[in-house]
């Protein structure tokens, strides 16, 4: 994905070819949502750009990030969600969604929703979700975790208030207090967390659970690879992601974040360089960008 300089680069210098080309595959977005039920191959989306399904691929994913197949699956996936918030039985919904079986739309469900889809559908009745806390030099902070991993970072003043916060989440789960006899795992991963938060320890390599609209992982996806130490604006983070007309949705997205620090959201700014907003307070933010910026020049001088 580019860099804040690549993509000034790329909207300095693009020219009328480039611009045809881009309009061209969002046009070509918008014909794979309106079809996400139908069986699209690479191949007939290609003739119907003129292209090769190689480049097809390439420019594709140059321009809006992710494949063709992956941007239809995420479409198809959206069109389902929405089929089981409007009251479709389960079956009916995968069918009107365009998916040819149960055990398909079970695992694709799995990986975009951290839950099954009947979970989904009763507002996560009968997940299993841990947690744990713990005081770092940021404040108190709570992380969650359903058994495909962490889904919820956030701080707050009291235990009582982050607990509220993720019961409003998963109203439905069945919550439990993380012990190391039955949840190691989570207790390991908000130790990692708390050393990267208080000392120079790097960011901890934990799985996450992800859940949201195709647009918020998009965003949430893309801000995983801002390097430590760096800073992109609202603006960038919408052309990096294919939608440069989206910056105020950008904005939202990142205010919908559940996974603070590990989905680092405080890593993006206005685009006059202020702060901007943070859903756990600026004092919070500026004292990330702080630490991460100390850290990474620590790492350059001792190079």
């Amino acid at each position: 994905m580019p860099m804040p300089s690549e993509m000034k680069m790329q909207t300095t210098n693009s020219g009328g070819d480039s611009d045809k080309r881009r309009a061209q595959m969002f046009e070509l977005a918008r014909t794979i949502e309106q079809r996400a039920d139908e069986p699209l191959t690479l191949a007939s989306l290609a003739g119907e750009v003129g292209l090769s399904p190689s480049r097809l691929q390439k420019v594709f994913k140059e321009v809006l990030g992710v494949s063709p197949k992956t941007y239809q699956d995420a479409a198809r996936m959206r069109q389902f969600k929405q089929s089981l918030r409007q009251g479709s039985g389960v079956t009916d919904a995968i069918f009107e969604s365009g998916y040819g079986s149960v055990s398909r739309v079970y695992g694709e469900g799995k990986r975009s929703m951290g839950m099954t889809p009947t979970a989904y559908r009763a507002g996560a009745e009968g997940e299993r979700i841990s947690y744990a806390y713990r005081n770092t030099s940021l404040g108190l902070v709570m992380m969650a975790a359903t058994d495909q991993g962490v889904c919820f970072v956030q701080f707050d003043d009291t235990a009582d208030l982050l607990l509220d916060a993720l019961q409003r989440e998963f109203p439905k789960a069945n919550l439990s207090a993380s012990s190391a006899q039955h949840a190691p795992e989570l207790d390991r991963w908000i130790e990692a967390l708390d050393r990267h938060i208080d000392s120079a320890a790097p960011k901890p390599d934990i799985p996450l659970d992800i859940r949201g609209t195709a647009f918020q992982i998009k965003v949430w996806n893309f801000l995983q690879t801002i390097p430590e130490g760096a800073a992109l604006s609202y603006s960038d983070v919408a052309k990096g992601i294919g939608k440069p007309k989206a910056t105020r949705a950008v904005g939202t997205a990142c205010g919908k974040n559940r996974i603070g620090l590990l989905v680092p959201c405080h890593r993006v700014l206005r685009g006059d360089g202020q702060l901007g907003g943070y859903r756990w307070g600026l004092e919070r933010k500026q004292a990330l960008l702080a630490k991460e910026s100390q850290r990474t020049t620590r790492q350059t001088d001792q190079t």
